[in-house]
């Protein structure tokens, strides 16, 4: 998929060009919709003014439509970086309400500088190396802790721990304080929110293109006005301070910026895992072509935008993506769209917008992350009996360790597994099957024949350094150990696509025991990097080591060769 997006973007453009795309403008008033209510709510989130979420939201949609690949794909803030954005501003700032809108600034910042660093560098495919199960368990956790921790907004209460449970016994030990008007606002609006989803389900879409979000704050704000809610004890969101201010770096230290360093790396592999799973997705749906390291250099720049403006951090989120391409959008377009519906939106009734109550977006929040909230997407993977420890594993990690130390603990989990199962040293012994070229494991296959005087091994792994001494290991004592006499060893090293340095002094060992035994050896399938590197590193010191790119069955009648030097030569290629 790593392919560039240019071909497809001119497809999309010549066949809509020349008129307005009223598929793009609906899908923008739609989706404007959806994603005004998130920004807001997910600013909640982050400790941030709503402000933030706003010019997140406006430069995410500005910066990917005009550089990103995908066509659905709408870059906005996101639950999961809010929630990182404020579990690290609340431990770096404490109670400092200016020190943490720097550094959740400067946080932004550094994402975005990390985002355009990995596109220069062309890491466009790096979170391939995150697990599907480990961001699906980190998902799972993550929907869980954002859902629990908005009781603070359902309940209008102050907590400032950041440890899962307990945030829990704080909950339970203000059940004095607890504001039942607030709970009572929340509930009336998952129901409502709740009946549209159940609407949409049994009419078969014809609810589709109805934003409920945008609904339940317009209820909201009715009834916040008409009711008087705040004279019950239910806040509003207050004061939006729309005044764009100049772009400007916060001034922090050292220290703090290299903090904000290693957390903005957490940050970008969070966004970008999201971000791309969700293009990646819809492009194959849709058999669209997209490119991942421009996609990061578009998420770099909205990032870098927004970070600069006092913004939040943003990515390609799936609810987003997926509606987008629900209403109906067929270019990029859609997302400028709903940037200018928004700003008409914050133009002309911003005003009605700080009455929005925030049990109202606590309530768009938890309805938003119930739907993650699914066990179907782990059922495979029980059912199959594979990756099981890893969903667990993710899932645990981020409800008791919290969200970045969850993710990295899951990651490493992820990796120390990946190694411990490439690390494997196990190596088959093949021979003929029957009268064909084909060489299969005799273990496996008890009626293939060894082919006399010639041992033809077989590492089942790729080599590197955490497997190649015991693989050549058991390669020596199988040579050893072997009860026919033996004058050729054949080591197929097919699984093998490259060599680092401790697997080259591994196999140079090995030559030297062959040499030393008076054994000929022979390197059947190599790859075209380990050919290259072995003939650099070793072939001046073994040229008696045969170094072949051919079969295994070419490697054994040139083995028959080497016995045999008097048998016409031109016979290995017949």
């Amino acid at each position: 998929m790593n392919l560039p997006a240019k071909k497809n973007d001119q497809n999309i453009y010549a066949k809509f060009a020349g008129k307005l795309n009223w598929q793009d403008a609906i899908a923008g008033l739609s989706i404007a919709g959806l994603l005004l209510p998130q920004a807001l709510a997910y600013s909640g989130i982050g400790n941030l003014p709503a402000q933030a979420g706003i010019i997140g939201l406006f430069a995410g949609l500005l910066c990917y439509g005009l550089l990103g690949s995908s066509r659905f794909a709408l870059v906005s803030p996101t639950s999961s970086s809010a929630v990182v954005l404020a579990a690290t501003t609340m431990t770096m700032a404490e109670d400092n309400a200016s020190l943490r809108l720097m550094l959740a600034s400067g946080l932004v910042i550094m994402t975005g500088i990390l985002f355009l660093l990995a596109a220069v560098t062309r890491m466009g495919n790096v979170t391939d190396f995150i697990a599907k199960p480990v961001l699906r368990g980190f998902t799972f956790g993550l929907a869980i802790v954002i859902i629990i921790k908005q009781s603070t907004a359902v309940l209008n209460i102050s907590i400032q721990k950041e440890n899962l449970f307990i945030f829990v016994l704080d909950v339970f030990r203000q059940f004095r304080s607890w504001n039942y008007n607030c709970l009572l606002t929340t509930a009336v609006a998952l129901i409502f929110l709740a009946l549209m989803e159940w609407l949409r389900r049994i009419k078969k879409g014809q609810f589709r293109n109805i934003p409920s979000g945008t609904l339940v704050i317009i209820f909201g704000i009715l009834a916040s006005k008409l009711l008087d809610l705040p004279a019950y004890g239910v806040p509003n969101v207050g004061s939006i301070d729309m005044n764009l201010n100049n772009p400007v770096i916060p001034e922090l230290t050292y220290p703090e910026w290299t903090q904000l360093l290693e957390i903005g790396v957490a940050l970008v592999f969070i966004l970008y895992a999201e971000s791309y799973g969700s293009i990646r997705s819809f492009a194959m749906k849709h058999h669209d072509t997209i490119s991942p390291n421009r996609d990061l250099f578009a998420l770099g720049i909205s990032n870098l935008v927004s970070g600069i403006f006092q913004g939040m951090p943003v990515g390609a989120g799936y609810s987003a993506t997926a509606a987008n391409e629900a209403y109906g959008a067929r270019t990029r377009l859609a997302g400028i769209f709903a940037l200018i519906i928004t700003l008409i939106i914050i133009l002309t009734v911003l005003p009605y917008i700080e009455w929005i109550p925030i049990p109202v977006l606590a309530a768009i929040v938890i309805s938003t992350m119930a739907t993650t909230l699914t066990l179907s997407s782990f059922r495979l993977y029980f059912s199959w009996k594979i990756d099981r420890l890893l969903i667990v594993a993710s899932v645990l990690a981020v409800l008791l360790l919290g969200v970045l130390q969850g993710l990295m603990i899951a990651i490493a989990i992820n990796l120390l597994m990946m190694l411990r199962q490439n690390s494997k040293s196990t190596i088959s012994v093949l021979g003929r099957l029957g009268q064909s070229h084909d060489f299969i494991s005799l273990s496996v296959f008890p009626e293939a024949q060894p082919v006399s005087g010639i041992l033809i091994l077989r590492p089942d792994q790729s080599m590197f350094f955490a497997n190649a001494d015991r693989i050549l290991l058991q390669a020596r004592e199988t040579v050893s150990s072997s009860p026919l006499p033996i004058h050729t060893v054949i080591l197929s090293l097919e699984q093998t696509t490259d060599l680092d340095a401790t697997s080259v002094e591994a196999l140079r060992d090995f030559f030297a025991d062959m040499q030393k035994e008076g054994k000929k050896l022979i390197l059947a399938r190599l790859k075209n990097p380990v050919h290259e590197i072995l003939q650099f590193t070793l072939g001046n010191q073994f040229p008696e080591v045969s170094l072949s790119r051919l079969s295994v069955e070419r490697a054994v009648r040139l083995a028959h060769i080497k016995e045999n030097p008097n048998k016409n030569v031109y016979s290995l290629y017949k």
